[in-house]
């Protein structure tokens, strides 16, 4: 059996979310901006079709990375960003794209004696490969892909047509929550893990973190993102500090959600259970620019960041505070956990998917949908700084073997599996070969 190398493939990435600020919603487009990266980093070329923005060049290459912004012409007419006109986007997604990737992805690497890993993201991308996968037969190009699709979580599931996805793609996902999850469908994926970005191992500058943390101005700093959704257990969090202020504790979290109605029930919620919520409004480009903000509000129990926050500076948010709260009562991988693991920050979280989670040890695991179990953690890390010292400590030595570099070793061995199952043989070597399939 022969390996994968940058010499015998290349990869192709199909995903709605992606880099681009118009196209980030979740995990799911830090998980391919990341992936599709270290990919590039170890020399293969790789292509990432994402719904970009209209705004943007239609293709982008950065060294092996090649950017794909598809459906442009539609998300001139849907501002919101990458789920605005979702169907619409999903549609021309798999009239257009299985056409092209035949072309001008495929038969143009088998040429060159390469097979195409092609591996799509989520229900939105299941009619585009099930297309693919069709076409590719007409043109006698099946010996020369490696297909696979990832549930990076169960939305959509109950309007997939399985049977054909199988036939077209050999399934995957990241977690063995997500495995026993997607058992009850009837199908069982591979397991490969998620990964974060080497960049994501960060020693943030102390002077950085205290900055930020002296302009909490509270007993206890909090910080929560995500996409407002119930699984994320928003109230739950909220309902901490409100309890928290209640017992004379005086606390204050910093959230991120997104633009979703559900965010609104949460905040009346917050609201509701006497806490005193205010909205940051600007771009904050540095930790100055967002502890000024901060301190501007002192009144605030909440502060609700409703504009884009730059990656650059939730390291510093996740080392300055006492805890991020990825709380969620669902969570396929906890991506967010494993980023503050990285940045030597305190996590909070769930007890699904977050398997890289070990109690007291490396993380707080919650057990409940209490929020007094959140209130408990809290006060006994407030009374134990030095136990709190060692979690951080063992967070990023945690954080260290989930990066890409090392997650992708996994993930090589499982597409050369399912090469093997499917019939599809690697090249040894590019030497000599001038012709490949006819279309």
């Amino acid at each position: 059996m022969v390996r994968l190398t940058p010499q015998n493939a290349e990869f192709v990435i199909v995903s709605f979310e992606g880099p681009d600020e118009y196209s980030r919603a979740g995990g799911l487009a830090v998980r391919v901006r990341d992936l599709a990266e270290a990919l590039a980093g170890q020399g293969f070329r790789t292509h990432l079709f994402f719904i970009g923005d209209p705004t943007l060049p239609g293709i982008e290459e950065r060294g092996n990375l090649v950017l794909h912004r598809w459906g442009q012409w539609i998300s001139e007419y849907h501002p919101a960003g990458v789920y605005d006109g979702e169907w619409e986007k999903m549609q021309d997604l798999a009239a257009s794209l299985p056409l092209y990737l035949n072309q001008e992805i495929v038969y143009p690497a088998s040429t060159h004696h390469k097979v195409t890993v092609l591996m799509g993201e989520d229900w939105q991308t299941v009619d585009t490969l099930v297309q693919t996968s069709h076409l590719l037969a007409q043109h006698s190009l099946l010996p020369h892909v490696i297909p696979v699709w990832t549930a990076n979580n169960i939305f959509g599931f109950d309007g997939i047509n399985w049977p054909s996805l199988v036939e077209a793609a050999t399934l995957m996902t990241v977690s063995r929550y997500m495995k026993h999850e997607m058992w009850r469908w009837g199908i069982d994926p591979l397991v490969v893990p998620n990964g974060i970005a080497s960049s994501s191992l960060v020693t943030v500058e102390v002077a950085s973190s205290r900055r930020l943390r002296t302009a909490f101005g509270r007993e206890i700093a909090l910080f929560k993102i995500g996409r407002f959704s119930p699984d994320k257990r928003w109230i739950m969090a909220l309902d901490a500090v409100a309890i928290l202020k209640r017992m004379g504790t005086p606390a204050r979290i910093l959230i991120r959600g997104d633009r979703s109605a559900y965010g609104q029930e949460v905040l009346a919620h917050a609201r509701a259970a006497g806490l005193r919520v205010e909205n940051l409004a600007d771009r904050y480009h540095d930790v100055a620019d967002l502890a000024a903000a901060m301190e501007e509000r002192p009144e605030a129990d909440v502060l609700n960041l409703v504009s884009f926050l730059p990656d650059s500076l939730l390291p510093i948010i996740y080392a300055g505070v006492d805890g991020v709260l990825a709380n969620s009562g669902h969570e396929p991988f906890g991506l967010v956990g494993l980023e503050v693991m990285g940045a030597g920050g305190v996590a909070f979280v769930g007890s699904t998917g977050e398997e890289y989670a070990e109690p007291d040890r490396n993380a707080v695991v919650l057990d409940t949908d209490d929020p007094r179990e959140i209130v408990v953690q809290l006060k006994r890390l407030q009374g134990e700084p030095e136990e709190a010292e060692k979690l951080r400590r063992r967070a990023r030595k945690t954080a260290q073997a989930y990066v890409w570099p090392e997650v992708l070793k996994e993930l090589f061995t499982k597409m050369e599996y399912v090469a093997l199952a499917r019939g599809v043989e690697p090249p040894a070597d590019t030497v000599g070969r001038e012709q490949g399939p006819r279309r």
